[in-house]
Parts: C-alpha cells; structure tokens; sequence
C-alpha cells in the first residue's frame, strides 16, 4: 500500500510540474504584458522600466527559475496590475465560485446517479429513453448557451430571476442550474453504462436464479460493483469545481475565480494566471490521487499491479 501511495504522489507532483511549466512558457510566449499594461501610447522608457521592475528582460530560463524558487519559498507573485499579492486575489474569490459549483455538484450528484440507475434498471424502455434523449441534449448543449436561453426564459421573458451579477441567493440560481444540468447529464450517462455492464455479469444471473429478490440484487450487487467505475467521473467533477465555472461566471457577470482568470488572461497579468492555474491543477490533481487511493482500497487487484 506505501508503494502504491507513493507512486501515485510521485505521478500528482510531476504533473502539477508539469502543468505549472507548460502554463509559464505559453503565457510568456504569447504577448508582452509590458506593452498590454502600460497600453500601445506608452514611452519605450516606461515600458523597459516596467519590464525591468518585474523581471521580464530576464532569460526565459532565468524567469523560469526564479518562479520555481518562488513557489517554493511560498511566493506566488503580485499581480502586475495593482500590485496585490496574487495569492490574495485569487482567495477573495474563490468563496463565490463554490457558492456555484457546491450546490451545482449537488445537483449533478442528485439527478444523474437516480436518471442513470432508473435508465439501465428499465433497459429499453420509455423511461430508458426519456432519460437517455434529456441526457443526451443536456450533454451535447454547451453551458455557454445553456446559460443565455436560461436567461432568454427566465430573467428576459419570465422576469422571474437576474440575468447576472452578485447580489442575492437569486443571482445564484441560473448559473447553479447551468452547470447543474451539464453535469447530471453526464453521469446519467455513465451510471447507466457501469450499470448496464454489472447487471450482465454472471454473478448477476446467478444471484437471481437462486432466487434472491430483485432489490436485494440490485443493492446488495449491482450498485455497489457500478459505483466503482462512477468514481471516476465524479472525482473528476470534484477536481474540475473551479475550472468548469470559468465559461458560466463569464455569462452571467459573476465574480468568482474564473471570471478573475478570463480577466487576468485578457490582461497578461502573469502572476494571477499562474497562480489560478495552479490552484486549478493542485485541484484537479488531488481529486484524482483519492479516487486512485478509492480503487486501490475497493479493488486490491490495482495495488498489485502497480507493486
């Protein structure tokens, strides 16, 4: 087990490495923050004095060092707009993102799983394929125009709910539900696929030619075996609470993480986009590793094979 622990932690570390110095070179290489801060009228002066004050002259080998020394000493940099630490900036909104994003997993956790049990245990039926059409539409429509016929409906036709912003438990109603639907299409989807998959399975037909009850089959077997499997998908939703609100906080002018990201993306501002993405694969990273340390408890076939 201390083995299997360890190689997973090893595999979290270099790819949050990895992540962390892709993101660096691609914001460096993708435009001057100098000359989009200071805008295109600035004197060549104020733009070399700016570039000399945050290191950018520097080799990008050097940057690139310099940066990692910074991590580790737990400097995550200032923000070359107002000169805020990017840390700080980053932490004052992440209390609105999971405002969104917790409710919204509640949701995804709470229509999906119930939608996929109910369409593989009625296999072809209509119910099978009512589920299957609503999973369908709301996986293939993306969230972007989700949110604006949500709106279209209930904050410009209804006049039900606000079309945007931060200023009641109402404002957060739209964007939940977009990201909500989205997600419990998706793991209808795929409960219904590891259900279907155990349901066929000889210990399976066995059970139920020994005459067990059907219920009993179905949660003392069926569910527990198709729950591996759905771990999957929902560590990755897990992991994905901040990164998957960057398209709906855009829409609906809500003041969380990934709207500061779009922002800070837009503005070359280097440190609050490194330190976002890095919030972001820490995130995503972690969430894997315990789903890795779930099938390794559940299955020790896994343990073994990575031993």
């Amino acid at each position: 087990m201390l083995r299997f622990l360890g190689f997973r932690l090893l595999r979290a570390a270099v790819t949050i490495v990895l992540v962390v110095s892709f993101a660096f070179v691609v914001l460096r290489l993708s435009g001057d923050p100098a000359q989009i801060i200071m805008g295109a009228d600035a004197p060549p002066e104020a733009i070399a004095a700016f570039r000399r004050a945050w290191g950018l002259e520097e080799p990008l080998w050097l940057q690139y060092l310099r940066y990692f020394g910074a991590i580790l000493s737990g400097d995550l940099g200032r923000s070359m707009r107002d000169g805020r630490e990017a840390i700080a900036l980053v932490a004052e909104r992440i209390p609105a993102t999971l405002a969104l994003t917790i409710p919204a997993l509640l949701i995804k956790l709470g229509l999906g799983i119930p939608a996929g049990i109910t369409a593989a245990l009625h296999r072809n039926s209509l119910t099978d394929r009512v589920v299957m059409m609503l999973a369908v539409a709301g996986f293939t429509v993306p969230s972007f125009v989700l949110g604006l016929l949500l709106v279209l409906v209930f904050a410009v036709q209804l006049g039900w709910l606000p079309s945007g912003g931060q200023e009641g438990w109402r404002h957060a109603i739209l964007p939940i539900v977009t990201m909500g639907i989205g997600g419990a299409a998706v793991l209808a989807r795929f409960t219904r696929s590891a259900m279907l998959e155990v349901l066929g399975q000889p210990y399976i037909r066995t059970a139920s030619a020994k005459g067990v009850p059907w219920r009993a089959v179905v949660w003392g077997h069926a569910l527990p075996n198709a729950a591996i499997p759905t771990v999957t998908i929902i560590g990755f939703m897990v992991g994905s609470l901040i990164a998957g609100a960057v398209v709906v906080e855009s829409v609906f002018s809500w003041p969380g993480v990934g709207r500061l990201l779009v922002v800070a993306v837009a503005n070359r501002d280097l440190a609050v986009v490194q330190c976002i993405l890095l919030l972001v694969a820490a995130t995503m990273v972690t969430a894997n590793l315990v789903v890795d340390l779930l099938y390794g408890a559940l299955d020790p076939r896994l343990r073994q094979r990575t031993a």
